[in-house]
C-alpha cells in the first residue's frame, strides 16, 4: 500500500510518519502531484495558521490535485479546516470540499483549546472499535460547526465537528498521531478503508 503525506511546508509530519510506522506501514512525504494521485491513501496534515498554510498550498499548485483525489484522504487539524469553504483565521478561502465555514471559539473561552477531550456521536468506519466518549488530543482556536458531514462531535463551550466525512474525504480536528491507542486505532481504520 502506498501512503503519501502531502508536503506543502505546513505539517506535523514526523509524528504522523512515526504513528504510521508503529502500525507497520511506511509513508512517503511528497509535493509531487502524480505521486499523490497514485497513492492508495493520502494524508493532508496541517499545523499553524490558516492563511499562511493556504498560501503555501497555493504556491505548491496542489489545490486542484487534492480536490480531485478519489482515494481515501485524511485531513488532520488545520488540514481538515483547509478542506472547508473558508476560515475566519486570516479570512482564508479554503478548498471547499466540506461545505462549512471554520469559525473562532467565543472570546469567553480560553484559546487555543489544548489537551484531551471526548468524542461522541461516532459514525463511519473511521471509528470502528473506538468507543463513544473516547479521549483524543486537540490544539485549536477555530472549529468547524456541526453539519450533515459531521462523523464525530466534541464540546468546548459548544458542540462542534471533531471529525468530518464527505465521499472519500475524511477530516479530524484532533491529532490521531498524538491521541495514544485511540488515535492509533483511528489511523489504522483509515489505512484499512
Amino acid at each position: 500500500m502506498k501512503i503519501v503525506i502531502i508536503d506543502y511546508g505546513a505539517g506535523n509530519i514526523q509524528s504522523i510518519m512515526f504513528a504510521i510506522q508503529r502500525l507497520g506501514f511506511e509513508a512517503v512525504l511528497s509535493s509531487d502531484a502524480n505521486e499523490i494521485e497514485e497513492a492508495d491513501k493520502v494524508i493532508f496534515p496541517g499545523v499553524g495558521e490558516a492563511s499562511s498554510a493556504m498560501t503555501k498550498l497555493n504556491e505548491s499548485g496542489l489545490e486542484d490535485t487534492i480536490r480531485n483525489l478519489t482515494q481515501p484522504v485524511l485531513g488532520i487539524c488545520l488540514g481538515m479546516q483547509l478542506m472547508c469553504n473558508s476560515s475566519e483565521e486570516g479570512n482564508t478561502k479554503g478548498l471547499g470540499i466540506f461545505d462549512l465555514d471554520v469559525v473562532k471559539f467565543s472570546e469567553a473561552l480560553k484559546v487555543p483549546q489544548i489537551g484531551w477531550n471526548e468524542i461522541t456521536e461516532l459514525k463511519s468506519n473511521l471509528f470502528k472499535a473506538v468507543p463513544e466518549r473516547s479521549h483524543i488530543y486537540l490544539v485549536h482556536s477555530f472549529y468547524a460547526p456541526k453539519s450533515e458531514d459531521t462523523i464525530a462531535v466534541s464540546e468546548y463551550g459548544l458542540e462542534y465537528s471533531a471529525a468530518l466525512k464527505k465521499d472519500n474525504f475524511y477530516g479530524t480536528q484532533f491529532h490521531p498521531e498524538k491521541s495514544s491507542t485511540i488515535g492509533s486505532q483511528i489511523l489504522k481504520n483509515f489505512l484499512e478503508l
